[in-house]
């Protein structure tokens, strides 16, 4: 059974931005959009803080 943490899901911009932990991969982020589609970077990051903020400079970019 994987084990997966989630560290938080903050909405920004009509977007949800879920930041999580799993054993093989560390921390990575997924971004929801208003219609649904799940988008993110696949890049492993080495705490929770730099997914994070990757995760928001990604959805500042995008507007």
């Amino acid at each position: 059974m994987t084990t997966s943490k989630i560290h938080s899901v903050v909405c920004i911009q009509s977007r949800v931005l879920a930041v999580f932990y799993t054993p093989g991969k560390c921390w990575q982020f997924r971004i929801i959009s208003p219609d649904g589609t799940v988008v993110g970077d696949y890049p492993i990051y080495y705490s929770a803080e730099a997914a994070a903020k990757a995760g928001r400079d990604s959805i500042y970019q995008r507007r």
